[in-house]
């Protein structure tokens, strides 16, 4: 267990300065109980003089080099890496991520700068040309530029607070953007620390960047609605994303939203294979991740034999200290979400499925009392109706959720009855029929023999339905934050 921190106080950042609040936002320490920080909340006026700083910085901005702004980025990834033991800390404290994976995604948010800034010089510097081809325009010649969208509003989600935040703030940065950032109001204190480190890179304007934590019901419709925001860039629910939807208005929307997603096992996969995959793809932040292994689809022939095997590897999945390097699962991020877990598991127990292992709300010895209702026991669910609201809904929990199929076509009727669409698996020995079912799954992005992983974001991932607008990853989101601008010569 790691030394317990200070209790410490963050700011808002807006054009430059940092600026105290009258009201907070209180962050839960995930790791050993009580209050771990304090984050300065905006109010509406707060939110107001963030977006006029956003505003009138852009035409500066549009007059910046590529070059600039990759310096920025990799200046910015240096800095991240220099506070990477701190920024670790913090999030497993503020996310309850175990010591393991929150380093990893420090250094997963630095790269994301840094291939930002590789990705900018790649987009930004070729454009295009282009000549009539039509009658009446022949001779016509144009050149097609990029240039910067705009204002771009950040919202960002719990669950990665400092790796989802780079996917979007660091191609808004590259594509010379201004940036509002609001980050989740349970875990905005990793977040603080990256508008520090952007506060002290030389050349970037005030305005260009906006750190704005606050609590939704306050600020979110203030920000996402004002004219002023030219592109929302968003991860969390899909029901938070509709609602900003709604209020946005016509602006370009970057959304990628809730998943649940199907691993399609069928009866000539490697099952030792697919067991490791599905049980890290369940379990893995205690499953609270949008490409998650939701539901697991097996071919009712392998059904038993594929359950028995998940269940042993569940023998490595167990919840204690979050800052043991060997720790793999930690608590659900509030005790609501442990209650929406315990509601779809018990849904399903009565529609009939088999409780394998788990089920229940436990904490592992040692655990701070007050902590004890947020952990729910890593869960083996057989045998689902294919009824039980866990098959269509997201559970973001330590739940691994086996049902049966008897063919493809009832596999493919299964996995494309939810109305989430983000991600898929496929398991299979066949070559040609991983890649049909792959093509008819209605999904963004499937895996075919492995779980679902979005990495760097090397590889354009979003979802289809409710899962989303638009494609996120490194070169995909640079492009969703510029516009082509023709000039026929």
């Amino acid at each position: 267990m790691a030394t317990r921190v200070a209790q410490r106080r963050e700011r808002i950042y807006v054009d430059g300065e940092w600026l105290e609040m009258e009201n907070v936002i209180t962050v839960s320490d995930l790791a050993d109980g009580g209050t771990f920080a304090q984050v300065d909340a905006a109010d509406p006026a707060t939110a107001q003089t963030a977006l006029e700083a956003a505003h009138e910085i852009k035409p500066e901005l549009r007059e910046t080099s590529v070059v600039e702004r990759a310096t920025w980025c990799e200046e910015i990834a240096d800095g991240l890496r220099e506070r990477e033991e701190e920024l670790t800390e913090i999030i497993v404290r503020e996310a309850g991520k175990p010591v393991s994976s929150a380093r990893g995604e420090v250094g997963q948010a630095a790269e994301r700068f840094d291939r930002a800034a590789e990705e900018a010089r790649n987009i930004v510097s070729k454009g295009e040309y282009r000549e009539g081809s039509t009658e009446g325009h022949e001779g016509w010649q144009a050149i097609v530029k990029h240039e910067p969208i705009g204002a771009v509003l950040c919202i960002t989600p719990y669950n990665y607070p400092l790796a989802t935040t780079a996917l979007q703030v660091a191609p808004a940065l590259a594509a010379g953007n201004s940036v509002l950032l609001k980050p989740a109001s349970k875990t905005p204190i990793s977040a603080a620390i990256l508008a520090d480190v952007i506060a002290d890179v030389d050349g970037i304007p005030d305005g260009a960047f906006n750190f704005v934590p606050g609590e939704a019901s306050e600020i979110g419709d203030v920000l996402s609605g004002d004219d002023r925001i030219n592109a929302v860039a968003m991860t969390g629910s899909s029901g938070a994303g509709k609602h900003v939807a709604r209020e946005s208005g016509m602006v370009n929307l970057h959304m990628e939203l809730g998943g649940n997603a199907p691993a399609i096992v069928f009866d000539d996969a490697d099952l030792e294979d697919v067991a490791g995959n599905c049980a890290k793809g369940s379990f893995k932040y205690a499953g609270q991740r949008c490409s998650a292994v939701s539901r697991v689809l097996a071919h009712e022939s392998v059904h038993d034999d594929l359950v028995e095997l998940i269940d042993d590897e569940m023998d490595s999945w167990a919840a204690g200290d979050l800052f043991d390097e060997d720790t793999a699962l930690g608590p659900l991020i509030s005790e609501d979400q442990a209650d929406w877990v315990e509601e779809l598991v018990e849904d399903a127990i009565e529609k009939g499925a088999d409780l394998v292992r788990g089920g229940e709300r436990r904490a592992p010895e040692g655990v701070p009392e007050e902590l004890g209702n947020q952990f729910f026991e890593p869960t083996l669910l057989a045998n689902v109706p294919h009824d039980a609201r866990i098959v269509d809904e997201e559970q973001f929990g330590p739940v691994a959720v086996v049902t049966t199929f008897e063919d493809e076509t009832e596999a493919l009727e299964i996995a494309n009855g939810s109305d989430l669409a983000l991600d898929a698996a496929v398991f299979t020995s066949d070559h040609n029929r991983a890649m049909d079912v792959a093509n008819r799954v209605d999904a963004g992005a499937v895996r075919i023999n492995g779980a679902p992983s979005h990495g760097l974001g090397d590889i354009p991932f979003g979802g289809n339905k409710d899962s989303g607008i638009g494609r996120e990853g490194l070169d995909a989101s640079i492009h969703a934050m510029l516009r082509k601008k023709s000039i026929v010569l």
